[in-house]
C-alpha cells in the first residue's frame, strides 16, 4: 500500500549524526531532520532562486521584501524529548495541492494551505512555499517525523508522475527537502476510501434510499480533474483495508441511443473512451461539445463551471449535458456497486458532485443506479452518498499514515 523512501542521509548537524548518501547535495537536504525552521530557511532560498529571472511564483514577492522570522531554533542532539512530532499530509490532484498536519496520535487535522497546481512550475517549488508558509504558522519545538502524500497517480513509480498534472517528484527528493526520511505515498482515492468510516453524517448527502451495512465493502468514485475509484473492505476483526485501483479508466458503456451517439463523437476524437472522458471536468466539456455536434447547436461555453451554471438557468444544451453527466455517473456507480458488492455504500467524492447537489437530486442518477435489469433488486438497498467533507483525502492520508 505504501511507497517508502528507504534511503538514508549521512552527515552531521550540530553534533547529530544522520545517515544516507543517496540524497542530492542541496542545501535543503542539510537541514536538521524534521526541523521546520531549518528546512523553511532553505525553502525560502529555493523559492527566491526559482522566481528570479522570470515570472514570480506565489509568495516570491513577499519573500524578497523582508527577512523571514525564525520562530524557533533548529534541532540539535540535545533537543528536548517534549518536542512536538507532527506528520505532514498532502492531497495532490490535477488542479489543487492541499496540505495539512496532524499530531502523531492523529489528532484533528490542521490545514496549512491549498495551492493551485497551475501557479507552480514544479512540485519542488510548491513544497518549498509550503514549508515557508507552515513555518510562519508553527509553534516552537516542532519537528516533521512522517510525510504521507496522497497523489492522483500510481504511487509505486520510482518517479511520481501525475495523470492530469505536469509535476514530477521522487520520495528521496521529498525526504531531502523536508529533512524527514519517513515518506509514505498512496493513491489519492485510496486515501479518500480510507476516510469513509470517519466521515460523519453531516458531511454526507444521501440520494435515494438504502442504508449502509456495518463492516460491508464501501466504494468511492470521484469526478474531478480526472476520475478516481477505490474500495474499502474490512477483515473479521473490523480492520479497514484499502483496495486502490484505476477504475476511472475502464471503458465507457453507453445504455441509451443518445449515449451511443455521444460515444461515436468521442471515439472519433480519442479512439478508446474511458469513463474519465465523461465523468470529470474535462468530461463535462466533452459531453457538451459532443451533444452540440449531435443537435447542431452552437457551443457557447468554454469551462465546465459555466456549463453547470447555464444548466441552472435553463440553457437547453447545458441542461442536457449536465443531465447526461448525472445519469452516466449513476450508471457507473451502480456498476461499481454490483462489481464490489458495496453494501456499505457508494460514495461520490471529488470536486464536482458537491457543487451540483441540486442537479443530482433532479436527475436520473439514482434511477440509473438501480437500472440493472435482473439485478436491480441487488442495488435497491445500497445507499448512495455525496461526500461534502472538505478534505477527505487529507483525512484518509492521516489514517493511512497511522498504520
Amino acid at each position: 500500500m505504501f511507497h517508502r523512501a528507504d534511503e538514508r542521509m549521512q552527515y552531521t548537524i550540530n553534533g547529530l549524526s544522520l545517515d544516507g548518501d543517496a540524497f542530492p547535495s542541496r542545501a535543503v537536504s542539510r537541514a536538521a531532520c524534521g526541523s521546520i525552521q531549518a528546512v523553511a530557511e532553505s525553502a525560502a532560498d529555493l523559492v527566491l532562486a526559482t522566481s528570479s529571472g522570470g515570472a514570480p511564483r506565489v509568495g516570491a514577492e513577499r519573500l524578497t521584501t523582508r527577512k523571514l522570522p525564525v520562530p524557533f531554533p533548529a534541532m540539535t542532539a540535545h533537543t528536548p524529548q517534549s518536542a512536538r512530532s507532527l506528520w505532514l499530509l498532502a492531497d495532490i490532484g490535477g488542479t489543487h495541492a492541499r496540505f495539512a498536519y496532524a499530531a502523531a496520535d492523529v489528532a484533528p487535522l490542521k490545514p496549512i494551505a491549498t495551492y493551485e497546481v497551475a501557479r507552480f512550475s514544479s512540485f519542488e517549488t510548491v513544497l518549498a512555499q509550503l514549508l515557508i508558509d507552515w513555518r510562519e504558522r508553527s509553534q516552537t519545538d516542532t519537528q516533521i517525523t512522517k510525510v504521507c502524500m496522497a497523489v492522483a497517480a500510481n504511487p509505486h513509480q520510482q518517479e511520481i508522475s501525475f495523470t492530469n498534472n505536469p509535476w514530477r517528484f521522487t520520495p528521496s527528493q521529498v525526504a531531502a527537502q523536508t529533512g524527514c526520511s519517513d515518506i509514505q505515498i498512496v493513491n489519492d482515492f485510496a486515501a479518500v476510501a480510507r476516510s469513509l468510516p470517519a466521515i460523519t453524517a453531516s458531511d454526507l448527502e444521501q440520494i435515494g434510499d438504502g442504508a449502509s451495512q456495518l463492516g460491508q465493502p464501501m466504494v468511492t468514485i470521484g469526478p474531478g480533474t480526472g476520475c478516481g475509484v477505490a474500495t474499502l473492505v474490512f477483515d473479521d476483526a473490523g480492520n479497514a483495508m484499502v483496495l486502490p485501483a484505476e477504475g476511472g479508466h475502464v471503458d465507457f458503456a453507453p445504455t441509451t441511443d443518445n449515449e451511443m451517439r455521444v460515444l461515436g463523437q468521442l471515439r472519433a476524437k480519442f479512439g478508446r473512451v474511458s469513463i474519465e472522458r465523461i465523468l470529470s471536468g474535462p468530461g463535462i466539456m466533452n459531453l457538451y461539445r459532443a451533444l452540440g455536434e449531435i443537435h447542431h447547436l452552437p457551443i457557447t461555453y468554454a469551462l465546465p463551471e459555466a456549463v453547470g451554471d447555464a444548466a441552472r438557468t435553463g440553457d437547453r444544451l447545458a441542461m442536457e449535458s449536465m443531465s447526461t453527466f448525472c445519469s452516466i455517473l449513476g450508471s457507473v456507480a451502480g456498476d461499481l456497486a454490483l462489481t464490489i458488492g458495496a453494501r456499505g455504500g457508494v460514495f461520490i467524492a471529488g470536486g464536482i458532485a458537491p457543487d451540483y447537489l441540486d442537479l443530482l437530486h433532479q436527475s436520473d442518477f439514482r434511477a440509473r443506479f438501480l437500472a440493472k435489469g435482473r439485478f436491480a433488486a441487488f442495488n435497491r438497498d445500497i445507499p448512495t452518498f455525496i461526500v461534502k467533507h472538505p478534505h477527505p483525502g487529507l483525512l484518509g492520508a492521516a489514517l493511512l499514515c497511522s498504520v
